[in-house]
């Protein structure tokens, strides 16, 4: 992987666009610092420390510190992640908007068109909860207006992140959506890292936590490089055929299925819809009965709610797993395509045999790595009930971070043949 990134740089086409995702990265740690008119953050300080925990810290590790801070990124990226599942799951439920998705690219535009749409509604109630709700005290206007200017001001902030993410998609190296949510969670970890180690000299939390959970990163960076690595290769083979007066086909090749095709992204869908119990504790406070039963069956807080959490969430993992690998892989256009090209998978007779063939191979891969992938992601949280030591640079976000850096190396390797290949053509 360091090969690929020193090579990668020695490319002047490649490396402008490494360095425009990295001064997008800047431009996304610069505006982190923008605080939202008309709050008072030294009450935001207050509200946070009072009341860390959980979601909160989750979310504000996930947003780079933004959420603490109260900045203009505060509801960082995660509204049009959420508003990505809800238009992937109507597109599987309405006929119409499937239709769109085969239409193409017009079809995929106009598809992210409505993605946008939706992400402006969601991010506007969310930065009303977020005001309103958990940071009400410190909330300093006069008139509606002002209230209005707090709402518009983190929804921009939100929708700033989509095209910066867009751009380093487009422009940049990798997904700018992934790199953006890398970038946040990176951030943290120094001071993490060093919170962690005062606490232990402190005598507040126990050295031998610290080393269990120090062993503990490695161990799920090390099993994380072996799922994203993992590929069943399937054999093959196309059979040979005469046009006019020269012989096509005849060759032997594989079919690569690799264990996590999804990358990270059913951690991030996952996290996303069971931060909603707790969300809306946020957005109604802790007082009301229905608040004080969500935070003790659905969240880490309660003993109850942590085992539900953890399964729910592993349960979540899997499911989209499966969904993420689905849309990717689509077996029967996969079998199809086989078949139109003259090439078949020997001992599966080609058609409906070679699609439900790899749809069993699919299965057989996907279960196991979405089960280790959502235990990975739920085991700190048990840790950190037990110890009471808090570690949030551990599971998810770790997950997120090796999954992000291997894709990125990835599309660098595919960027370096895709150039030597132009160099032998030439």
């Amino acid at each position: 992987m360091v090969e690929t990134f020193r090579d990668a740089w020695k490319v002047p086409e490649i490396r402008k666009k490494l360095l425009f995702t990295l001064l997008m990265l800047v431009v996304y740690r610069l505006g982190s610092h923008i605080p939202v008119p008309f709050m008072n953050p030294q009450a935001i300080k207050q509200i946070f420390q009072q009341q860390q925990g959980g979601i909160l810290s989750f979310l504000d590790l996930m947003s780079g510190g933004n959420f603490s801070t109260f900045s203009v990124f505060a509801a960082n990226i995660y509204p049009y992640i959420t508003a990505s599942i809800i238009l992937q799951l109507l597109t599987m439920a309405i006929p119409s908007l499937e239709a769109l998705s085969k239409e193409g690219e017009t079809g995929r535009k106009k598809i992210a068109k409505y993605t946008r749409y939706l992400a402006v509604v969601l991010a506007a109630v969310q930065a009303f909860g977020y005001t309103f709700g958990f940071y009400r005290q410190a909330v300093n206007t006069t008139n509606q207006f002002q209230n209005v200017i707090i709402i518009l001001s983190v929804t921009a902030g939100t929708m700033f992140l989509v095209w910066l993410g867009e751009q380093i998609t487009e422009k940049g190296i990798g997904n700018g959506i992934s790199l953006i949510i890398f970038a946040g969670i990176v951030a943290r970890f120094p001071g993490d890292i060093y919170r962690s180690f005062v606490m232990a000299a402190q005598g507040a939390a126990s050295w031998a936590w610290v080393i269990v959970f120090m062993i503990l990163i490695v161990a799920i960076i090390l099993i994380v490089v072996a799922l994203n690595e993992g590929v069943r290769k399937i054999n093959v083979q196309y059979a040979k055929r005469v046009v006019g007066r020269k012989m096509y086909g005849g060759q032997n090749t594989h079919i690569p299925v690799k264990v996590l095709m999804s990358g990270v992204m059913p951690i991030i869908f996952a996290q996303t819809i069971m931060s909603i119990p707790q969300l809306y504790v946020m957005f109604a406070g802790r007082e009301n009965g229905f608040s004080r039963f969500l935070l003790n069956w659905f969240t880490p807080e309660g003993n109850g709610g942590l085992v539900i959490y953890s399964v729910l969430m592993m349960l979540l993992i899997v499911f989209f797993s499966f969904f993420y690998t689905a849309i990717q892989f689509n077996t029967v256009e996969y079998a199809k395509s086989l078949q139109q090209n003259g090439g078949f998978i020997p001992g599966i007779r080609a058609g409906r045999k070679t699609s439900e063939f790899l749809q069993r191979t699919v299965n057989r891969l996907v279960l196991p790595g979405g089960l280790v992938l959502g235990f990975l992601a739920v085991l700190p949280a048990i840790l950190e009930k037990f110890s009471g030591m808090k570690f949030s640079f551990g599971g998810t976000s770790i997950i997120i971070v090796v999954g992000v850096v291997l894709e990125t190396a990835r599309v660098l390797e595919q960027q370096l043949m895709m150039r030597h290949y132009k160099g032998f053509l030439k």
